[in-house]
């Protein structure tokens, strides 16, 4: 039974209060979809019977609808090209520029953890000798965050995107699962972090990974979101989004870089 309409303007509003997420007409199917389970586990019938109690404004079970709503979708080395980059042009010139003493990365919708798991790999095969290394991961959700410092993936899991090499050196078998060796998990700090919200205290940053969010934003909360993730680099730094993002149209102030097949944006010293 589809929600009604009443019913699917009340969790669009929901999920944009707290998440961001940005629900267009047409998504219904979704709702069913991701908050069956979310009822069904609270001993309710229906999405309908879910929406009552969340109208109620129990603020647990409002948090754990709009992360079930959420997309989590994420890979080891996604898309390949952003870690090439990485690789090749955009760690080394930082380091140029902090005299090899040091490198800072955030994460900053990291998801159950393969992005940042994939810089810590990228790092320790390819930039050994950094002894100062910060890679900060953080994502709206405790469950994916939960999940993501732990360290174990499915065999499905570790067979996207991670190269067999990779497999071999740096995870142990658990069972059925894989768990990532404790060099790498060390690496990595995991942080509950609303993107929405202001944010709190955090290191300054050389490369900042925020891909793949945005395009769940309305344009004027991609534009503050941003925004604060400039507060937060270090002049010259670098700023990374999925590869159907952009900031055009944006009130953002950065320069387009071009690596092989990869794009990335910097910030000067004036932003």
């Amino acid at each position: 039974m589809t929600v009604s309409p009443e019913e699917f303007e009340f969790l669009r509003n929901l999920c944009r209060d707290i998440s961001g997420l940005a629900l267009h007409p047409g998504k219904e199917y979704l709702i069913e979809a991701r908050l069956l389970p979310v009822a069904r586990e609270e001993g309710l019938g229906s999405v309908s019977e879910l929406v009552s109690r969340l109208r109620l404004g129990d603020a647990r079970l409002r948090v754990t609808a709009v992360e079930a709503m959420a997309t989590h979708e994420t890979y080891f080395f996604r898309d390949v090209h952003p870690f090439e980059a990485l690789r090749t042009d955009i760690i080394p010139a930082v380091l140029a520029r902090n005299d090899h003493a040091r490198l800072s990365i955030w994460s900053a919708a990291s998801s159950t953890g393969q992005e940042a798991f994939s810089i810590a790999m990228l790092i320790k095969e390819h930039f050994p000798r950094i002894k100062n290394v910060t890679i900060l991961a953080t994502d709206f959700s405790a469950e994916v965050l939960s999940v993501a410092s732990a360290g174990i993936f499915t065999q499905m899991e570790v067979n996207r995107g991670l190269p067999a090499p990779l497999l071999v050196k740096y995870f142990e078998r658990r069972g059925r699962s894989w768990q990532i060796a404790e060099s790498i998990r060390s690496m990595v700090t995991f942080q509950q972090l609303n993107l929405i919200e202001p944010f709190p205290a955090l290191p300054s940053m050389d490369i900042v990974f925020l891909r793949n969010v945005l395009t769940y934003f309305d344009p004027d909360l991609k534009s503050s979101v941003l925004r604060k993730c400039a507060t937060t680099l270090r002049p010259g730094s670098y700023l990374f989004l999925g590869g159907a993002e952009t900031i055009y149209g944006l009130d953002v102030k950065c320069d387009i870089v071009r690596v092989g097949r990869s794009v990335c944006y910097q910030y000067s010293a004036s932003d």
